[in-house]
């Protein structure tokens, strides 16, 4: 469940099966100034407020559990502007010879969830602020170790008031919550290629697809 007193500024939120790097996607954020909580959109790929150019995001669209609160580009959204991304998958890739299989990863009883993810305001030169954010990551679980050596950080929801919360600045308690997600609560199916291209954004995307195996190469599951 995500918290609740959420203020949604008239968004209009369509769902998405397929969400690409420097797309805008929603976020849950604590203001600094009052407890209320506020979803919004931001750009995924997080530009530190000091950049000098918007292009940095795409090096950003995840940042390391391990050390996001010391690294330059996310240190200080880590201190006090972190955000729930909410989701109810995610999609990694597995390398096979020359091409790469991908697969979804859910919550095993069909929950949504949320990402741990990190913000800030970067004021384009000339032009209006741009708000963006980042995907933080781990090591993976048994479940998705096999397809990826990375996994994002799916926070416990009761994580969810102090990771929100700007005044909380304990750096050790806060990693401490960035742990993997179990793999018996989740589970994954292959999907077709079609999420390779960004411009199919459809259920289709996520529906079970058998990939064809190699005579040598045993199921996966």
């Amino acid at each position: 469940m995500l918290p609740e007193e959420l203020t949604f500024e008239n968004l209009k939120i369509a769902p998405h099966y397929n969400v690409a790097p420097s797309q805008n996607i929603v976020i849950v954020r604590q203001e600094r100034s009052q407890p209320a909580r506020r979803l919004s959109f931001m750009r995924w790929g997080l530009v530190p407020h000091w950049a000098k150019e918007l292009k940095v995001g795409y090096k950003n669209i995840n940042a390391r559990a391990e050390t996001a609160a010391t690294t330059p580009a996310f240190r200080d959204a880590f201190k006090s502007q972190r955000c729930l991304i909410p989701a109810d998958g995610f999609y990694e890739w597995q390398k096979n010879g020359t091409t790469k299989q991908p697969y979804i990863f859910e919550i095993a009883k069909d929950e949504p969830f949320a990402f741990a993810g990190l913000w800030d305001k970067w004021r384009q030169p000339g032009e209006s602020v741009i708000e963006s954010c980042t995907i933080l990551t781990t090591r993976p679980n048994e479940l998705v170790s096999g397809i990826h050596d990375r996994m994002p950080v799916i926070l416990n929801p009761g994580d969810y008031d102090l990771w929100l919360d700007p005044a909380f600045r304990n750096a050790e308690d806060l990693t401490a919550m960035l742990q993997p997600f179990p793999a018996e609560r989740m589970r994954r199916h292959a999907v077709s290629a079609r999420v390779n291209d960004p411009k199919n954004d459809d259920p289709e995307c996520a529906k079970p697809f058998e990939p064809r195996l190699a005579s040598s190469q045993a199921p996966l599951f």
